[in-house]
């Protein structure tokens, strides 16, 4: 199988010009939360619920005809500061802009079910547990009818373009179906074939050799990279040096430096890191600030994290080497006397 890994801006440039196709995207979006049973099978058409993350509905708009599909969200309830990772696996056709459906489990983890409707924030990021891309043929695909889906990318696929293995042809784009397939209603023709994928920052994956095989996730071997600041929800610098070190433990706290700003006082700021998910290249933690102080506090904590940031939300960031610099955003920047926040980030051993 050959593979070949690029960016090509003209290529991005042109399909994001596309109706249905998914935009690079790095801004916190605000909506409503809610929650249903999801059992699998939603709009997305991923036959099963994932064991290793946790899913959701996305409004009917920013699912704008299944781009987000298997796109991954950070989402935080207004009124607790907690956060949840979910992945997109459905539609909410009734949902308003902003809004998203939140599998039963994931609402829990942020809020009391028994709200039944939150305001929330949410903002993308790299799907921490995504592995190799993978291709599956829709059931009753031939070569002369050919549906395909990408499944387990880092982040939403903006284009599929496919063309005969050994020909001389150039790349044929192919139409997206809101059922989340990129489909040939006259066929592939007789394969194997080569493939061009392309997310929403442009990134794109050549693979080739691939034969129609149905029933199976072909696994492609290869991944997009991650982007540094993709899906952070504000970020005031980054740096490119990388590390090797581990993350912090699943479990730890520490006493911070603060400082400072309009409202609150100087103190410090205590913190613990919790490590939610973890691969080879880097890993997903939340970290709480807590308020020990007998008067309001404005925070700013500095944890060396052993990684370079590639994405953030809910808190104003730098990072010098593997030295994160955190602050509170809008609604969290002050924090009464014993009260807590939370923010999150993902990290990457690489860059």
């Amino acid at each position: 199988m050959r593979i070949v890994k690029e960016v090509n801006p003209f290529l991005a440039l042109c399909i994001l010009t596309l109706g249905t196709s998914a935009q690079a995207d790095s801004s916190t979006h605000n909506g409503e939360g809610t929650f249903y049973g999801y059992g699998g099978g939603g709009n997305c058409s991923f036959e099963t619920v994932p064991d290793n993350i946790l899913t959701a509905a996305m409004n009917a708009t920013d699912y704008a005809g299944s781009a987000t599909c298997g796109g991954v969200i950070v989402v935080t309830s207004i009124d607790t500061g907690l956060s949840v990772t979910v992945r997109i696996d459905d539609q909410c056709p009734e949902c308003a802009e902003g809004d998203v459906d939140l599998d039963q489990e994931a609402f829990a983890q942020i809020d009391d079910t028994t709200k039944g409707r939150i305001p929330i924030s949410w903002t993308y990021i790299a799907n921490p547990v995504a592995g190799n891309m993978k291709l599956y043929f829709k059931e009753g695909s031939s070569q002369w009818w050919t549906a395909v889906q990408v499944r387990d990318h880092l982040y939403p696929i903006s284009a599929l373009e496919y063309r005969i293995t050994g020909s001389s042809d150039t790349y044929t784009q192919l139409p997206r179906e809101p059922y989340n397939y990129f489909v040939a209603t006259s066929g592939f023709g007789v394969g194997p074939y080569d493939f061009r994928i392309t997310d929403f920052w442009g990134q794109t994956v050549e693979v080739g050799g691939i034969s129609l095989v149905l029933n199976t996730e072909i696994d492609t071997g290869t991944q997009f990279s991650e982007v540094s600041g993709g899906g952070s929800s504000s970020s005031s610098s980054s740096s490119s040096s990388s590390s090797s070190s581990s993350s912090s433990s699943s479990s730890s706290s520490s006493s911070s430096s603060s400082s400072s700003s309009s409202g609150g006082t100087t103190g410090d700021a205590q913190t613990s890191i919790r490590t939610d998910s973890s691969w080879d290249t880097g890993y997903c933690a939340t970290v709480t600030v807590t308020n020990p102080n007998s008067t309001a506090l404005s925070w700013t904590v500095e944890l060396d994290i052993g990684a370079t940031i590639t994405s953030a939300w809910n808190v104003e960031w730098s990072q010098a080497g593997t030295l994160l610099r955190a602050s509170g955003v809008s609604w969290n920047a002050t924090l009464d006397a014993g009260a807590s926040t939370e923010f999150g980030f993902c990290g990457s051993y690489e860059l």
